[in-house]
């Protein structure tokens, strides 16, 4: 049977109308959730803010806690314990980064602080000697100019003032030494300004090498010069060196913890650069005519430091150019005797040269007056 004409449009019309509902309906559903995936998608983003901004407000939080401590100058080193994670460190370190860097006020001196260690040590602030309490409290701040300009760990700075056998309240007593430190280093400082002299550098403490000078600095410099002029043939301006730079010596250099396993070896390069100094001294005095004073110098220094043979060779020339030949002979063999019995060697080269030239008096030995630098120049 066939169908009309206008039967076959209507079934015709009929059937586009399904499929445009069936096609609606599918763009509706993908439609739907592709808005609950950007309402997803949005949720998920505001979750993260709301996590940053949380963690912004706990290291707000812990950097207030570090200046409130600093504020009552309780400014020890930063605890580990309670570290959970990469972000406190983080804290730590930018909280330490400001104590590191204090805002300078422009304008305004440095303040100076002079730290001596060669003898007992001492500190001058403001041209006066200031009190640093108790033998620990000094020995603390021994231990610290031993490395100055360098971080010195707590932990090793304990085991040193206690000897390997500190107390539980070890820490307490250290942040104690160190406040009244920083009270007598800078007694200007302002209960809510940061520390300039005496710095807390992350699970330690440093002095400032930028702020304050230290005596052995000063000798080193002194020495060097000494022997510098030496080299140019001053002799007048390098005892005046020589002088100066031991001048800056009261007694054993960092008496109060020489002995300590951290400090010694410094203590024992700052003691040869003073014996280094003092030989210096004499050959200047040799340089300059003065036999007879350099001669008592050198037998107390040989008598001493028995082993140095610059020395015996110093004290050898002074007791030819003295007049005192056979003296000075008895010394160079005396010096020979000491080096086979005691070490099995032979004097160096230089002591056996100077033996056969004062056998011969070779007039190479002879003292002649130093020229002026001017006369020098022009010889140049």
């Amino acid at each position: 049977m066939r169908m009309s004409s206008g039967m076959a449009k209507e079934k015709h019309n009929f059937g586009t109308i399904a499929t445009s509902a069936g096609i609606g309906d599918s763009c509706q559903t993908q439609i739907d959730g592709g808005q609950r995936l950007r309402s997803r998608t949005v949720d998920a983003r505001r979750i993260v803010e709301l996590e940053r901004e949380v963690r912004k407000l706990r290291r707000a939080n812990a950097i207030l806690k570090v200046y409130f401590v600093k504020d009552l100058d309780l400014d020890g080193p930063l605890p580990v314990t309670g570290v959970a994670n990469t972000s406190d460190w983080d804290i730590a370190a930018a909280a330490d980064t400001s104590r590191r860097m204090p805002p300078q006020i422009p304008g305004a001196p440095p303040p100076m602080v002079e730290l001596r260690v060669l003898g007992p040590v001492e500190a001058v602030v403001s041209g006066r000697l200031v009190d640093l309490g108790a033998p620990k409290q000094r020995a603390l701040l021994a231990l610290l100019i031993s490395r100055v300009g360098q971080p010195v760990p707590v932990d090793l700075i304990v085991e040193e003032l206690w000897a390997g056998r500190p107390p539980p309240s070890a820490n307490t007593s250290l942040q104690a030494y160190v406040a009244n430190l920083r009270r007598a280093l800078e007694p200007d400082r302002a209960p809510r300004a940061p520390t300039t002299v005496l710095r807390t550098h992350g699970r330690g403490y440093l002095l400032d090498s930028r702020v304050v000078e230290v005596d052995v600095n000063r000798f080193g410099e002194r020495a060097a010069a000494g022997r510098q002029a030496l080299v140019l043939g001053d002799p007048h301006q390098a005892l005046s060196e020589f002088e100066a730079g031991l001048a800056l010596w009261r007694g054993q250099a960092y008496a109060e913890v020489a002995d300590s396993t951290y400090v010694a070896p410094e203590a024992r390069r700052v003691e040869e650069l003073r014996l280094s100094a003092v030989e210096g001294r004499c050959a200047a005095l040799l340089a300059v005519g003065a036999h007879e004073m350099a001669v008592a110098e050198l037998e107390a220094f040989t008598q001493v430091n028995p082993l140095h043979e610059y020395g015996y060779e110093l004290l050898t020339l002074a007791l030819y150019r003295a007049g005192r030949q056979a003296d000075a002979l008895a010394a160079l063999r005396a010096n020979q005797k000491r080096l086979a019995e005691e070490l099995g060697i032979d004097p160096r080269p230089a002591l056996r040269r100077l033996e056969r030239e004062i056998l011969i008096q070779d007039p190479v030995l002879d003292w002649h007056p130093p020229q002026p630098r001017s006369a020098l120049a022009a010889v140049r």
